[in-house]
């Protein structure tokens, strides 16, 4: 069966959208998996085993672009799709599925979408309390114990990766992903990554930094505080370069991130701070993850900024218990 999935636009929704991809090719060895999903995603999506091409999906967020977005649609019903799950719950992103005519057109109501899918679904929240359950539940009753998200690396790939940025070969790191693009209200404070830097850095540890471009300046801020104990390589790489460090890395420390996901895919060890938001709906997916959160009373609040202005359910988790949670 030849199926088109089209993906969801956040890197940590790529990777929760993996089993879903496991149990299609589990059920039908044969199945074809291609994924409609923006060009950044397209490293990552590689890394997938289940997926058999990627189909780059040009449109931003909020983009409507109907007459592009038919084309596209038109273009692919030569491909012969027998099955589309649309993953998103916006109506834009099942407009390409249905001008392409594929047969049968699988998600969840979403926004007003009754002509556009022909098997439509409404979320069961409670049987299915998490995001990887929904997801995967487009593809049927759900077995007893979902598959994990497993992303690819080799260690040819992640020489390779150390060579292009001048880092030693035989270096085990801690690396710290401290971005977070939600907003600050999920980012752990600069200077308590800082002092684990400094306290990882006295037992012989190396740290490196990893995030995107716009993590450069708390990479920076980072690396400053801890006098050097880490080693920013915010924006230095693209997102196959980070997953081969990832892979490489004794231990990952994350905030609730994307990159978060990719260190639970990858199964290393990772301690995963949580302050605004909640592990409940999409938590880390690796028995390897420990989870570090103060649970206040005022917390998950899902706010980009601290509403009450102190940040207590991050500046509270202190570097010590982080240290305490990698050596456990």
């Amino acid at each position: 069966m030849k199926t088109l999935v089209v993906a969801p636009s956040w890197i940590g929704d790529t990777i929760i959208a993996q089993p879903l991809l496991s149990l299609i090719k589990q059920r039908d060895a044969e199945a074809r998996i291609e994924v409609f999903a923006a060009d950044w995603s397209a490293p990552l999506l590689r890394r997938m085993a289940e997926v058999d091409a990627v189909i780059t999906n040009p449109f931003g967020h909020g983009s409507l672009a109907l007459g592009a977005r038919r084309d596209i649609g038109r273009r692919l019903a030569s491909a012969d799709f027998d099955i589309a799950y649309v993953l998103p719950n916006s109506w834009k992103s099942a407009l390409v599925p249905y001008f392409a005519g594929i047969p049968l057109r699988v998600g969840y109501h979403g926004e007003a979408r009754y002509l556009l899918l022909n098997r439509r679904q409404r979320p069961d929240n409670v049987r299915h309390p998490r995001l990887v359950q929904r997801y995967a539940a487009l593809a049927g009753p759900l077995p007893e114990v979902l598959p994990q998200p497993r992303l690819t690396s080799s260690a040819e790939r992640q020489a390779a990766v150390r060579q292009a940025l001048g880092l030693p070969q035989d270096a085990a790191p801690v690396i710290f992903c401290p971005g977070a693009e939600y907003g600050p209200a999920k980012r752990w404070p600069a200077a308590h990554f800082a002092a684990l830097a400094r306290h990882l850095a006295d037992k012989g540890w190396p740290v490196w930094l990893v995030g995107a471009a716009k993590d450069v300046a708390v990479g920076e801020e980072i690396s400053g505080l801890s006098s050097g104990a880490a080693l920013n390589l915010c924006g230095k790489t693209g997102l196959a370069q980070v997953i081969d460090l990832i892979a490489g890395a004794r231990a990952v420390v994350s905030n609730d991130s994307g990159l978060m996901h990719v260190a639970a895919a990858l199964d290393r060890p990772l301690v995963a701070l949580y302050g605004s938001s909640s592990p409940d709906y999409t938590p880390p997916l690796s028995p390897h993850a420990k989870i570090l959160s103060r649970k206040l009373a005022c917390s998950p609040c899902f706010k980009r900024e601290c509403p009450l202005g102190h940040f207590d359910c991050l500046m509270q988790l202190d570097p010590q218990q982080v240290a305490t949670a990698l050596d456990t």
